[in-house]
């Protein structure tokens, strides 16, 4: 049986996510924050599928051992990977430092995937696909070192930019890893979800968040429809070889040569193998 694994699949678009690899017959792992409150999702996706081989397995992407030890756990017990869906991500309404001396939405968003990703590798080989939630807002990220992996960004704590910051890192990552993996047969794309309506969006500000969820939620996109464009890179056969792509509401956005040989890549890449060395 093929195997695949959704971060943040316990709501949103993680949920839709392991949800359609499930309909398709994977083995899913739900790779989770909080595994206890996903479990009824779990049962839901069994119900909803018919598919038994679904589980909840935790990780914390904040902490760096945690997705060690995530990792660890997969490879032995999985002999292959087929699908590898980094979904999970935050928008931190204050600054926050990790345990490994990051800042929060910058190892959520960027280093914690690119640990898992990276010691998840060995198991991967023709035929897998790697999917990275991305944004269009990597227009508007700076990366300014050392400053990006520990504030988010240069200067003052300011949610969006630093949200930015982390998925131009994403981007840059993953056509980076596209172009070192492409002889190996292994895909990675990114994917646009859009504006959608997940709790990634909430102020926790009653008036505001409330004024939202009233005229603003009902004009947005729904986690499935944001979800569709990574499903559709995960698991539509005609999508099998392309790698090294940008994609929002399934088609391939041309970001130009500005990011494909973005200037900071190679220095992101060899800061970002700095961190994690002691996790690989």
């Amino acid at each position: 049986m093929k195997t695949a694994i959704i971060t943040g699949a316990g709501k949103g678009m993680g949920f839709e996510e392991a949800k359609a690899v499930a309909a398709k017959g994977f083995y899913t792992i739900m790779a989770c924050h909080h595994p206890e409150a996903a479990e009824e999702k779990r049962l839901e996706i069994v119900r909803e599928t018919g598919n038994e081989h679904v589980e909840v397995v935790g990780i914390d992407l904040s902490d760096l051992s945690s997705v060690r030890r995530f990792a660890d756990e997969v490879k032995g017990r999985f002999p292959h990977i087929d699908l590898l869906m980094n979904n999970a991500g935050t928008l931190e309404k204050g600054f926050h430092t990790t345990k490994d001396g990051l800042e929060q939405t910058v190892s959520v968003n960027y280093v914690g995937p690119y640990l898992l990703t990276r010691l998840l590798l060995p198991l991967m080989g023709e035929g897998t696909r790697i999917v990275n939630m991305a944004s269009l807002t990597y227009r508007f990220g700076f990366l300014d070192f050392p400053d990006f992996f520990t504030r988010g960004r240069k200067g003052g704590f300011w949610r969006i930019p630093i949200y930015s910051n982390s998925k131009l890192a994403v981007t840059l990552f993953t056509f980076e890893l596209a172009e070192r993996l492409k002889d190996k047969g292994i895909t990675v794309n990114a994917a646009d979800p859009g504006v959608v309506s997940t709790d990634i969006i909430h102020l926790d500000m009653k008036l505001i968040d409330t004024f939202a969820d009233l005229f603003f939620r009902p004009l947005i996109r729904k986690p499935r429809q944001g979800a569709d464009t990574a499903i559709r890179l995960l698991l539509d056969e005609d999508k099998a070889g392309q790698t090294g792509t940008f994609n929002r509401s399934n088609r391939i956005i041309n970001v130009g040569d500005k990011y494909f040989h973005h200037k900071k890549m190679k220095e992101l890449w060899d800061r970002t193998e700095d961190i994690v060395r002691q996790y690989l």
